[in-house]
């Protein structure tokens, strides 16, 4: 009989290609024991609201008058929901005549558009066009579309950080291109290494490769540090000299747990530069409602702006935009929100004030918290989550460990994991789903688990830790 196209052995090579470790073996076996009743803790995807934190109010009255309109002919409405929620409402549904049900631009809505451009004209002290920035499911949709116009066959090169977020990796695969690691330094805080990097693009080069954009993700993800200002000015000159279009993905520019390095964006720091660099350097800059002290995944939220980029190739993501016709509107709303939130004077401010600064006082405990419990630990050492939603501890595995690993047939980080899973229900990340250098094994895990059960939590992990390196013995901390 023919081979029918979608057996397995017909499929795209591409397709085949992709990884994406924080959906892989170790979730779908912390799945597969949570369905035989064991209590799974889901550290491994950045999900704030599946871990416990609750949504904003302000953001969820107005969607919820947008989703049901008919709730603003009631002569009750204000004594459920505030003035100015049902305003904003409103002004929404203006936008919007066909409702949330109907269509937008393929762009996204002129006016939350418009709204995005004001946000970040506050945020950098520059202007922004809202023409130059597109509404997307959450910012991995953009990044894809992006990644997919730059790419355009196996020769092409795009240099991402590693570790990286594996959706770079994938989408990279899946597009048909070529991934050029570059590696982070994480003896100076996962700091960039620039030495690193130029070696980097020389050996791909070499082979042929043309290294067409790099990637940044500030603050980290997975190693959650946070970059200086002047590690940006270093970052945007090499991609000048190099002729490289930055893909900067800033959507966890809320979450900062320190205050030595604020975040600054790539855009603010590349205008303030001036020419030749604020003229010549293509920009392409992320943000998402997902992250922050909003937490709203499911909503799938998200914008791309691109900065220096020629009117005849954002015609051309236009078109391509076009073919999907429309981002999700109330993920649309949900931006127009989170970058015009109730403001100071406003109802419902003083709410809206209050749980977002508990939130993000609460996130910088935890990071706190779980960097001090890692480096307690035998053969563990860990940076401070100085952002971003993670830690990433490096796991010094004893060789009877690895030796182990190897004996079953599993890379030393994902056996560990494994049998942290087993042990204690704590559904973590492998190092190697993110890409680390040879012979160094780490993990991934959230900071979102509630603050209540953190010392419960670290405990388990303490105690699964020492058990581990006392059975794989020989091995001390460095």
């Amino acid at each position: 009989m023919a081979r029918k196209p979608l057996d397995y052995d017909q499929l795209n090579e591409n397709v085949k290609k992709v990884q994406y470790a924080v959906r892989g073996e170790l979730y779908l076996r912390a799945s597969e024991l949570q369905k035989q009743g064991k209590k799974i803790i889901f550290t491994n995807v950045g999900n704030p609201h599946a871990l416990g934190q609750k949504p904003l109010t302000f953001p969820r009255q107005v969607v919820a008058l947008c989703q049901a309109p008919f709730l603003l002919d009631d002569p009750n409405v204000g004594l459920i929901f505030p003035a100015d929620a049902i305003a904003r409402a409103k002004h929404y549904l203006a936008m919007a005549p066909g409702g949330l049900g109907a269509y937008s631009d393929s762009r996204g809505i002129p006016g939350v558009r418009k709204e995005v451009a004001e946000f970040i004209e506050r945020r950098d002290g520059y202007p922004s066009d809202p023409e130059l920035i597109y509404l997307t499911d959450g910012a991995s949709k953009g990044v894809m579309q992006i990644l997919n116009a730059i790419i355009r066959n196996d020769r092409d090169g795009i240099l991402v950080p590693v570790p990286q977020y594996p959706l770079y990796s994938a989408a990279i695969s899946l597009f048909g291109g070529a991934l050029v690691p570059y590696y982070l330094k994480e003896e100076a805080n996962w700091g960039l290494d620039f030495v690193n990097a130029r070696q980097s693009v020389a050996a791909a080069r070499a082979k042929g490769i043309t290294v067409r954009a790099m990637v940044i993700i500030n603050p980290g993800n997975p190693t959650g540090q946070c970059l200086s200002e002047a590690n940006i000015r270093e970052l945007l000159r090499f991609c000048y000299e190099e002729n490289l279009v930055l893909l900067a993905d800033e959507v966890y520019q809320q979450n900062i747990y320190q205050d030595e390095r604020p975040f600054i964006s790539a855009r603010k720091v590349l205008f303030d530069m001036g020419p030749p660099l604020s003229r010549e350097v293509q920009l392409v800059s992320y943000h998402t409602v997902s992250k922050g002290f909003w937490g709203e995944c499911g909503q799938r939220g998200g914008y791309f702006e691109m900065t220096n980029i020629p009117p005849k190739t954002v015609d051309e993501i236009y078109k391509v935009a076009s073919i999907a016709l429309s981002p999700n509107v109330p993920g649309q709303i949900f931006m127009g929100l989170m970058v015009n939130p109730p403001k100071p004077g406003d109802i419902s401010y003083p709410r809206y004030a209050t749980e977002s600064k508990a939130i993000l006082d609460s996130m910088r405990r935890r990071a706190h918290m779980m960097t001090d419990g890692f480096n307690s630990c035998r053969n563990v050492v860990c940076n401070f989550t100085e952002g971003a939603m993670y830690s990433f501890p490096q796991i010094r595995l004893p060789p009877r460990a690895i030796q182990a690993a190897k004996s079953a047939g599993k890379e030393p980080d994902v056996f560990y994991c494994l049998k942290l899973l087993e042990a204690t229900g704590i559904s973590t990340v492998p190092g190697s789903g993110f890409g680390q250098k040879e012979g160094v094994f780490h993990l991934r895990t959230t900071i979102l688990p509630a603050e209540e059960d953190f010392p419960a939590i670290m405990s388990s992990f303490k105690k699964f830790n020492d058990s581990f390196m006392e059975q794989y013995e020989g091995y001390s901390r460095m």
